[in-house]
């Protein structure tokens, strides 16, 4: 499973990549292998804010329900319209077309793990 050199990651198995100072946010590969087949997506809508380490929506897949954690706070400006017609995006390509949310920072972003440290991480679960 390759891990994407130029993301940021959390230990919830989000990815993040900013530009400009807004965030698109996702789940890894890693996560959406764990869960399984990936049915439907709850993500909060356009102009919602949420906040760094709190829940900001649900993945449910054939196996079970999990929370998604939002890795940085700011305004969602969109969210990927994809995820919700065919949430199956998410497990077939979670980096590029299976991207969750848009984020307008606000705020420090937390500390993130590079690859390097996501690649640890996920050796040792």
């Amino acid at each position: 499973m390759s891990i994407p050199q130029n993301l940021s990651y959390t230990k919830e198995h989000e990815w993040l990549s900013v530009t400009d100072g807004v965030a698109t946010v996702g789940i890894t590969a890693f996560a959406a292998e764990s869960l399984g087949d990936i049915v439907f997506v709850q993500l909060p809508a356009a102009g919602a804010t949420i906040t760094a380490g709190e829940v900001f929506g649900e993945v449910e897949s054939t196996k079970s329900v999990s929370e998604l954690y939002s890795p940085v706070s700011g305004e969602v400006v969109e969210v990927n319209e994809t995820t919700s017609d065919t949430p199956e995006v998410i497990n077939s390509d979670p980096y590029t077309e299976g991207w969750l949310l848009k984020v307008r920072l606000t705020g420090d972003t937390p500390e993130l793990l590079d690859a390097a440290a996501y690649a640890a991480l996920t050796q040792e679960d």
